[in-house]
């Protein structure tokens, strides 16, 4: 009994600390073998769960983070264009600063602005992305890691275990001045310890060329002001032994870019530009006390960094650094006293503060206390989990008048039952608020420090479905699907409608509620030494402003929120070249929450061809990569006044040796 309880708390673990990058998860013990699949174990999750690996970034045909969101259900992606265009995401309408983003377990911080951009993270790195929106099944993590509704889960590669050392070796090369480096070296510093270093960098120029139509008149141009160049570098360690595990990681990004503006008719004129740099340390240690009880501890400090010139602005008058720092900490206890039950107790703490060079600056600062309990009942066929949640924040200016303090109980519940071997239904509540943000309380062009935090519910009701059907070894079949319903609202939601890549204004809603449906399917047919893999994903958005009956705007779509959108790949692996064509699809949005004549975004649809082969020579695994991007060389915009890229290509080496 106490081997199955200790194969337990390997099972919860495994996940969170990112300590298996391959597509098994695996624990071995004396007399006990612990194996599941992370597809697998998204299909069991009680809340919804979705998942890509390296071999689905081949699949899927994904050349870069955005083309991932767009295989994600519920996403909702922001792109300003091009290899340096800001990247942000919402889930099911909640918006941005209601997504999460964790890197190897511990969630990032952006206490100035509240979103993040995600076209920092290359996937270069990347072993897998999991979008998970509620509370999943991992309990042993920290009370962080549940204040958002949803959240997208960024884990690195991890060293092989059968190899002393390993180097990586990769040359990226596009459209439109594009050229990416990338070195990572593995080395296994003794039987329990290994270490690795990643250096990367990016410059493109991004003078993509663009159409805009200005009534019978039609206008080609390409984009200025859009050059970037982007360093990033870690170094990872990590020790084990007796089931006792340390890592830690130390972070660098730097990204010296100009910003293009919006595009108006004869007018495509902008100097803005942003570096942004990025420092932060973090660390995690595991441990078991005995077989029924073990601990983690997490810390992180995290600097960061945003420099902007405005050069269109006479005097610096819209110039700004601003300079941002943050003390973390986390502690968890994970308690299971029987083959069914387990309870986590997780406490953290965290530190921020914010200065700028604006003459208006308060210096803003703030104290965020953490508490989670969560108990969790699991057999063969149920699963039910169940946390409270009590946020703490004390918030304090040095040069000036602090905004208000906050402080919540936030309860969540989620459960999942198979009726079959291969059919389970799932359903999960919950509730939880976000304060708001240093810029939305601070920030000298739309700041209040009187502003009401936002308060969001989601309920979700879903059917996940797997099945294998087998003729022979060489010839089988393998089906996966999901299905979810769900119903978010959101109180006092402050939506943010960008100027510009920095500058946003922030415009209290009120009220949202979200009607919506996300699924997904999959089918594998292997049939001797080829393979065909069909994958979609379809999501429907009713988000509607629900603040005034007497509004004009009453029941508006929310801006930048399409009704309708999905994806769809069709992959052929086969001994002499892979190929994958893949696309996606957005209907009509709305650049503002008014719906107004003239803010409305037409729909668009991309599409994409890959094709990749991997080889060995010696002892070098080489993978050679092929990407057309927009192959029909759709003209579009995502965000309003910003034309994404026409047809593009990108060509990758990659060497492991």
């Amino acid at each position: 009994m106490a081997r199955k309880l200790t194969a337990a708390i390997c099972l919860f673990t495994l996940e969170f600390t990112g300590t298996s990058a391959q597509t098994v998860l695996t624990d071995t013990l004396s007399e006990v073998t612990v194996t599941e699949t992370r597809h697998s174990h998204t299909l069991k999750s009680t809340a919804p769960m979705h998942v890509i690996d390296r071999h689905d970034m081949l699949t899927l045909g994904i050349a870069d983070m955005a083309d991932a969101l767009h295989h994600l259900p519920g996403i909702t992606l922001r792109d300003y264009g091009g290899a340096g265009g800001m990247k942000t995401v919402s889930v099911r309408g909640f918006g941005t600063k209601h997504t999460g983003v964790s890197y190897d377990g511990v969630m990032l911080s952006e206490c100035q602005s509240g979103e993040t951009d995600l076209s920092r993270y290359a996937l270069d790195n990347v072993a897998h992305l999991t979008l998970t929106i509620g509370d999943n099944d991992d309990i042993f993590i920290p009370a962080r890691n549940v204040t958002t509704p949803a959240v997208i889960a960024i884990n690195t590669w991890q060293m092989a275990h059968d190899k002393r050392q390993m180097m990586t070796v990769q040359v990226k090369a596009g459209s439109f001045g594009y050229v990416s480096p990338y070195l990572r070296y593995d080395r296994r510093l003794s039987q329990n310890a290994e270490m690795s270093a990643i250096g990367e960098f990016v410059y493109a120029e991004n003078d993509y060329p663009y159409t805009i139509k200005n009534g019978i008149e039609t206008i080609n141009d390409r984009r200025q002001n859009s050059r970037m160049n982007q360093g990033h570098a870690e170094v990872n360690f990590k020790y084990e032994k007796r089931r006792k595990e340390f890592w830690g990681k130390v972070y660098y990004y730097d990204n010296d870019r100009q910003l293009p503006g919006q595009v108006f008719y004869y007018s495509n004129t902008s100097r803005e530009t942003l570096r942004d740099r990025n420092l932060f340390g973090q660390f995690a240690y595991q441990m078991p006390w005995n077989e029924r009880l073990s601990m983690k501890w997490l810390g992180k400090f995290n600097w960061t960094a945003s420099l902007y010139d405005d050069g269109m602005v006479a005097n610096w008058s819209q110039d700004g650094d601003y300079y941002q720092r943050e003390a973390y900490t986390s502690l968890c206890l994970l308690y299971a006293p029987h083959d069914h039950w387990a309870f986590d107790y997780s406490a953290d703490y965290a530190f921020n503060n914010l200065n700028s060079s604006l003459p208006t600056d308060t210096r803003p600062y703030r104290n965020t206390v953490l508490q989670s309990a969560t108990a969790k009942y699991h057999t063969g066929r149920l699963t039910v989990m169940g946390r409270l949640l009590y946020s703490l924040y004390l918030n304090g200016a040095r040069d000036g008048e602090a905004s208000n303090d906050m402080r919540r109980l936030s309860p969540s519940i989620s459960l999942s039952y198979a009726l079959t071997s291969c059919l389970r239904l799932r359903a999960s509540y919950k509730d939880i608020f976000r304060a708001p943000t240093f810029n939305e309380n601070y920030f000298f062009h739309y700041g209040n420090k009187d502003l009401k935090p936002e308060d969001t519910q989601q309920v979700n009701v879903g059917v996940t479905y797997a099945a294998k059907a087998m003729q022979h070894a060489q010839r089988h079949t393998e089906l996966t699907a999901t299905a979810d319903l769900y119903y978010n609202k959101v109180k006092e939601m402050i939506q943010g409608v960008p100027y510009n890549m920095f500058v946003w204004t922030c415009i209290n809603i009120g009220k949202v509620e979200v009607l919506g449906l996300d699924a997904t399917l999959k089918g594998v047919h292997h049939i001797g030494g080829h393979t065909l893999t069909a994958s979609a994903n379809y999501s429907l958005q009713q988000a509607r402003n629900r603040t005034n009956e007497e509004s004009p705007y009453y029941n508006n779509q929310i801006a930048y929120t399409p009704l309708h959108s999905g994806a769809a790949s069709l992959s052929w692996e086969n001994p002499w070249v892979n190929l994958t064509v893949s696309g996606h699809r957005i209907g009509e949005r709305w650049a503002s929450n008014e719906n107004l004549d003239g803010t409305r975004i037409n729909s668009y649809g991309e599409l994409n061809v890959t094709a990749w082969r991997q080889f060995q020579v010696r002892n070098t695994n080489i993978e050679l990569r092929f990407d057309v991007k927009n192959l029909t060389d759709k003209q579009y915009e995502i965000v309003r006044s910003y034309p994404m890229p026409g047809r593009s290509w990108q060509m990758t080496i990659r060497m492991k040796m």
